[in-house]
């Protein structure tokens, strides 16, 4: 047996396939695939040199030209699907045709994947038949594609159980994020879970938030109507530290602290804590006051440093209220041009309001810039007592009137120097666990929290539902559609099968 006799060509066949396998199992035997594909190439050289005139005869008969050019077309064609599919797995394009684009994340997760700082691991136990598979597994694609920093995977409980002991796991549908030591669990697919655990893993320092108490204020550990429990869990997604302090047993604000909330104080503030108050915001501090009507808060001497009071009587609107309830619940669906605002789509419901006012003398340092207005069909009633409404020029205030202001310094601080900031809101029930959850009502608390914590990828994601757009209609809105649908279209019906018959009889 010579050399010639040997089948090389169908052994460089089989080496250089058997290298190609080998790399897909086990990619790490580098050296084992590349002697593999070394050989192959040696032994097809090597048959085309020894075979060299066997080829070029038959190479020049007619029918191996036309099934060469049969050949080549079929290499070419797989060329492209190749190159198309290697393009693909590195450059997707994903289009979202949700009705509510329920598969695109918002603008503020897009900023925090592209800023975070570490890689993140995410490990999710679920199974295929569990209801949170399909959402986990879409969600966290869009999110891996949208930043390099992220590993996604995923493991079944039943079939995987060491390790979801190890995780401490007792129920599917679990998301465990880990970076830098630190782990955070989420057990909901949703946006506003994923996106928080991902800004809470991320930050090394979380900034604080601090209700003070001691004054009858709504409590954030209550978990009653008028409580602000869920307020605090939503704040806690968001990546923020949540607490309390008492001025009336402190000396000054915490330094730690990146905003000091009053939220509906129902006993004075006394002096002392004005003054602690005063300090803080004016060392560079973040002061968010929320004020109901018809309390004795003590903060109007606080206030009427920066050129705030806070005005008399309750805000009534004809207008811009809520249809079937009381003239003081306010239903406000326009906004100034704010960044607090700049991203509010629905409407913000707040239940018993009073309104803002600036004096600029006073406050001439500060920018004073009203965040929401009622209508021009409004006014601050003075005297609720009866119940029957009416607007008299002599006592009530006339609208339109700002029932929430944010203000800021006209003078940049030097540079390194924090910026103080103030937003105050003649209301504070729309905070609590009877209102959070309008819509509008948690997106309006926690874009202000973001802009006061200088927070601004922390806004409020909306999160998204299935496809559902109510539509809540004011006073007069709700008139025309009682008119359209129980007057009107009962009698256009009516007169067209009166004119039909009408016409029918006459044939």
């Amino acid at each position: 047996m010579n050399l010639k006799s040997l089948p090389l060509g169908v052994l460089g066949i089989l080496l250089g396939l058997g290298g190609m396998v080998a790399y897909s199992l086990r990619p790490d035997w580098l050296w084992a695939v590349t002697l593999s594909e070394g050989l192959a190439l040696a032994c097809l050289v090597a048959f085309f040199v020894l075979h060299f005139e066997t080829v070029k005869a038959f190479s020049s008969r007619r029918s191996t030209q036309m099934g060469l050019n049969s050949v080549l077309m079929v290499l070419l064609f797989s060329a492209i699907i190749v190159i198309v599919n290697f393009l693909a797995s590195r450059h997707s394009v994903r289009w979202d045709l949700s009705e509510n684009q329920n598969f695109t994340l918002a603008p503020q997760t897009y900023r925090i994947l592209r800023t975070l700082p570490r890689d993140v691991k995410i490990t999710v136990f679920t199974r295929e038949k569990d209801p949170g598979y399909q959402a986990f597994k879409e969600r966290l694609e869009s999110y891996r594609q949208a930043s390099t920093k992220l590993s996604v995977e995923f493991i079944d409980p039943e079939k995987q159980p060491k390790m979801a002991q190890t995780y401490g796991i007792f129920r599917t549908d679990t998301a465990i994020f880990e970076s830098n030591g630190q782990t955070i669990r989420v057990t909901s697919p949703s946006e506003v879970e994923l996106t928080g655990a991902l800004i809470r893993i991320s930050k090394d320092a979380k900034k604080r938030i601090v209700f003070l108490e001691g004054h009858s204020e709504l409590s954030v550990e209550d978990k009653d109507r008028n409580g602000l429990s869920i307020s605090k869990e939503a704040l806690i997604r968001q990546g923020y530290d949540v607490g309390t302090v008492s001025l009336l047993k402190e000396s000054a604000v915490p330094d730690n602290t990146s905003v000091l909330v009053i939220a509906g104080p129902r006993r004075a503030v006394i002096k002392e804590e004005q003054d602690r108050i005063h300090t803080y915001v004016e060392k560079g501090g973040h002061l968010l006051v929320l004020a109901d009507p018809d309390t004795q808060t003590g903060l109007e001497t606080l206030l009427a440093r920066w050129g705030v009071g806070l005005g008399p009587g309750v805000l009534v609107d004809l207008q811009d209220r809520l249809a079937q309830g009381d003239l003081t619940a306010l239903l406000v669906r326009t906004f100034t041009e704010h960044e607090i605002t700049q991203d509010l789509t629905s409407a913000v419901l707040l239940p018993l309001s009073r309104h803002v006012t600036f004096d600029e003398q006073a406050g001439k340092d500060w920018d004073f810039v009203p965040l929401a207005r009622t209508s021009p069909n409004s006014w601050a009633e003075t005297n609720m007592q009866g119940r029957v409404v009416s607007l008299s020029e002599k006592e009530d205030v006339k609208g339109p009137l700002p029932m929430a202001a944010a203000l800021s310094p006209k003078k940049a601080p030097e540079e390194g120097k924090p910026h103080p900031a103030i937003v105050v809101i003649g209301n504070s029930t729309f905070v609590s666990n009877a209102f959070f959850n309008f819509p509008g009502n948690s997106d309006f608390f926690l874009h202000t929290a973001g802009w006061l914590a200088e927070e601004r990828d922390l806004l409020s994601i909306a999160p998204k539902e299935p496809a559902l757009h109510p539509f809540t209609p004011n006073p007069t809105q709700e008139r025309a559609l009682i008119y359209i649908q129980v007057v009107f279209l009962p009698l256009m019906t009516f007169l067209t099968g009166i004119i039909v018959w009408r016409k029918r009889r006459r044939l």
